[in-house]
């Protein structure tokens, strides 16, 4: 099985959104990244970044919310060799089959679950599923489930919550039937039409949102209404347009931001029932051996440095920020995010040159 998730790994997608976060995987030969509808629905573009792939916008091409499907373009193009994602034949698949979910929530670290089919034909809303106990964490919706042999026979869906690992995944065969139609459509922003089955493309249904197939409402990715934050959130996207930030790639989900500065990967959240705004700055990780300097260094600087605090997160060296809404402005409020990236990148490197600890990528490596 690891000669399998390898061959996967770089063709495995996080995605992210202003609403939600989840996971895609990558068709070489057609440079689409598959997903979920449901992570992407009501944006038209997407934050895309995978382990070779830079963190990146890309556009919402397809929408097909029968089968939870959407297709993603991304800007610039990415060279994964094409035999190392291969759409395989779920009806192949028997109760006791051993599979593979693979995941890459935003911010998180590559995950795999195995377990076996339980039930290869549940139906749902006249719509079959696999059902399989391979967990499928917060996130790992839109990722595939793969099988023995290594393809592709299932996109993950949805788990059920407190349902001791049940998962369900759409069979293969749909996604197969999507790209076909997607191919033979007009060109341009797609979508399935709920009430009869067709794909319509824009220049089809235009302004008046209807199919011209049978007259029912068809909702097109490019109908989507730009993403205007508000309230705490605009604030927040105000301070890091001001110190230089693209808060269209810094979006990771509800009142969710990851800004990369220098070495350090700083992630900011705004808890609207504490009022508590949280920068936590994601330094390296601790050494194996030779710990204690480094827990010297941490605690005198955070005697020494101004608003900022020092933690241990696992094996991870985390400088944090805590600003209460109610003192947000913009004057102290990018005094103190600069402040904050500047002294992230800073320590960074002294952690590392100094005190012999471990720089992130090669932790992750």
């Amino acid at each position: 099985m690891k000669a399998i998730i390898d061959r996967y790994r770089d063709s495995i997608i996080q995605i992210a959104t202003p609403y939600s976060t989840g996971t895609g995987f990558l068709l070489p030969d057609k440079q689409l990244v598959v997903t979920n509808n449901h992570i992407v629905q009501d944006n038209r573009e997407v934050v895309v970044r995978g382990d070779r792939l830079p963190k990146q916008l890309a556009t919402v091409v397809y929408a097909d919310p029968k089968y939870d499907l959407a297709f993603l373009r991304m800007q610039d193009p990415f060279e994964v060799a094409p035999e190392s994602v291969t759409l395989g034949n779920d009806e192949e698949l028997t109760e006791g089959d051993v599979v593979v979910s693979i995941g890459h929530p935003f911010g998180l670290e590559f995950s795999i679950t195995q377990g076996i089919i339980s039930n290869a034909n549940r139906e749902v809303e006249n719509v079959r599923y696999l059902q399989h106990d391979a967990a499928l964490n917060p996130g790992n919706s839109g990722g595939p489930l793969i099988d023995r042999q290594g393809t592709i026979v299932g996109i993950n869906t949805l788990g059920v919550e407190q349902g001791d690992n049940i998962g369900f995944s759409l069979p293969v065969r749909y996604l197969k039937q999507a790209l076909l139609d997607y191919q033979a459509a007009l060109p341009g922003v797609k979508a399935r039409c709920e009430a009869c089955d067709n794909v319509v493309a824009e220049q089809e249904v235009e302004n008046d949102q209807y199919c011209p197939h049978c007259g029912a409402k068809v909702y097109l990715p490019s109908f989507a209404e730009v993403y205007e934050p508000v309230g705490v959130a605009e604030s927040i996207e105000e301070l890091l347009v001001e110190i230089g930030q693209d808060v269209r790639l810094s979006r990771r989900g509800p009142n969710n931001w990851e800004i990369i500065e220098g070495s350090a990967r700083i992630n900011i959240t705004y808890h609207e029932d504490t009022g508590l705004i949280m920068g936590d700055a994601y330094l390296c990780a601790l050494p194996k051996t030779d710990i204690k300097p480094i827990y010297e260094f941490l605690l005198r600087e955070n005697y020494e440095t101004e608003g900022l605090s020092f933690s241990i997160k696992d094996q991870d060296v985390v400088l944090s920020l805590l600003i209460f809404d109610r003192y947000l402005n913009l004057s102290t409020g990018m005094k103190l995010f600069r402040h904050l990236f500047e002294r992230a990148d800073y320590y960074d490197n002294v952690l590392v040159e100094k005190y012999g600890a471990i720089w992130r990528k090669e932790e992750e490596n």
